[in-house]
């Protein structure tokens, strides 16, 4: 039974959010940068004071209780408050000069994380940049729960509460087994694809999104039912093998066509292709420091791959 009178502490709470989102002890603990003794110790203060289980651990598996997935919400609500308290309370400290948590989907990073973390290392050294991979929806939620500060991603999302900042567009290229009858030209028509095996990615990732996008607006149904891939370089892999076609973006074309058994084709205009730009909460209050990074990684991502074009820097606010 609750006592009435209890009032849980901030850590105990952070302690239970983070093992719900992570269900693993070990890496709850890492991310909290406490012991695994202090994050169970936390948690066994919460539940003896609300006078409920929240959380069950067997020698396989940590899962939530009934009561722990109601209550989990409002631990989480609290957490995020006092985390925007805390920003809010630092008020013009400049969040370039701490601790920036960076989620980036798996299409994206890659390809362009050696420029950023080479150009942040020599631009803001006092930045302590920490990297998150996810698909696009992981990482909104990640963004909602206060987890992340920041996530680079394909653009639109019409996210509610979400904030955007365009930072470049790139084409899409069709990635070819070279030798290919198509190899090497640069004024494929969308159309072309329709007697090619597509490759694509598994449900989740945008990509996989945007090409469908590709084929519907070129009047093909590709077979949803062949071969799909868990990452973009495993789709590359199926390429070589002489499985299919892909498409990739700009950015990765480099990296993927390295190993010389790869071949390439570009659309003719105007080409298929993607926004890439940055996500934050609205409710940060980071606006200006943001549109700042955001800059500052458009000019990284280009001086590696100049062909990219620059999308109007504009933030947008869904409704």
């Amino acid at each position: 039974m609750t006592d009435q009178s209890y009032q849980p502490s901030i850590a105990g709470l952070r302690a239970f959010a983070t093992i719900a989102r992570k269900l693993h002890f070990s890496a709850a603990a890492t991310e909290l940068g406490i012991s695994q003794p202090a994050l169970s110790q936390a948690l066994a203060a919460l539940e003896a004071g609300l006078g409920v289980r929240l959380v069950e651990r067997t020698t396989r598996r940590v899962f939530l209780t009934s009561e722990g997935e109601a209550l989990l919400p409002h631990a989480t609500a609290v957490v995020r408050a006092v985390d925007e308290m805390l920003l809010a309370a630092r008020g013009s400290e400049d969040p370039l000069r701490g601790g920036l948590r960076l989620g980036l989907i798996p299409t994206v990073a890659p390809y362009v994380l050696p420029a950023i973390l080479a150009g942040t290392g020599a631009e803001l050294p006092d930045l302590r940049l920490q990297v998150v991979e996810d698909q696009t929806a992981r990482l909104l939620a990640q963004l909602r729960e206060g987890t992340l500060d920041l996530a680079l991603l394909a653009l639109p999302l019409d996210a509610p509460g979400i904030a955007e900042i365009a930072l470049y567009d790139e084409d899409f290229v069709l990635a070819l087994p070279v030798g290919h009858r198509l190899a090497g030209r640069t004024a494929v028509d969308p159309a072309d694809m329709a007697d090619l095996p597509l490759l694509l990615l598994d449900e989740g990732h945008c990509l996989r999104d945007q090409a469908l996008e590709v084929c519907q607006l070129a009047g093909i149904r590709p077979d949803l039912g062949q071969t799909r891939a868990a990452s973009l370089s495993t789709a590359v892999q199926c390429v070589e093998g002489g499985l299919g076609v892909t498409l990739i973006p700009t950015t990765a074309v480099d990296a993927e066509t390295a190993g010389g058994r790869l071949a390439t084709a570009t659309f003719a205009a105007p080409r298929p292709g993607r926004r890439i730009g940055l996500a934050f909460r609205e409710s940060a209050g980071r606006e200006e420091a943001y549109r700042r990074f955001g800059d500052l990684l458009t000019t990284m991502i280009l001086g590696a791959t100049p062909t990219l074009g620059v999308a109007p820097v504009a933030v947008s606010r869904p409704g």
